[in-house]
């Protein structure tokens, strides 16, 4: 494994510092380039302007405390709750209010409208609620019969 050309550190803020070989320093922001269909490669540090400073193919190649530091920063940064199982909707016309279990806990959202159930391909699907915050089902067929049948009267 070949060191990279660039080095990641934490301030004395808490925020992540990129430092390109050239001495250069910023504090970055990672960025998955997809984060759903191909979660372990592609991420981008940009610095606060959004200006890319570098490019990591693949995070698993990088030294392992550079690693940890990468994966902070994204999961600080990513909240995508994984739909386990939907309890509940109060109606089958939108909005409606669905009851679901994630894996982050139990919670309600509250779904605008039938375009807000987006398709991402073989069976996953993005869920966007009233209040921005995205929902993923990574397989409709991995649902129960019950969170199927709920689903099925919104797409």
């Amino acid at each position: 494994m070949s060191q990279p050309p660039f080095t990641l550190q934490r301030d004395a803020f808490g925020r992540l510092v990129w430092r390109g070989a050239d001495g250069r320093c910023a504090c970055v922001q990672p960025a998955r380039a997809f984060p759903i269909s191909a979660a372990e490669e592609g991420v981008s540090l940009l610095d606060a302007e959004g200006h890319e400073l570098a490019w990591i193919a693949r995070p698993s190649e990088l030294p392992e405390a550079e690693r940890a530091l990468l994966a902070q920063a994204l999961a600080a940064r990513e909240f995508m709750p994984v739909i386990e199982k939907l309890e509940a909707v109060n109606s089958f016309s939108c909005p409606s209010v669905w009851q679901v279990a994630t894996d982050r806990g139990a919670t309600s959202l509250t779904l605008k409208g039938e375009e807000d159930i987006r398709r991402m391909g073989a069976g996953t699907l993005l869920i966007t609620d009233a209040h921005g915050v995205h929902y993923l089902i990574r397989s409709i067929d991995a649902l129960d019969r019950h969170s199927r049948k709920l689903l099925d009267r919104f797409m």
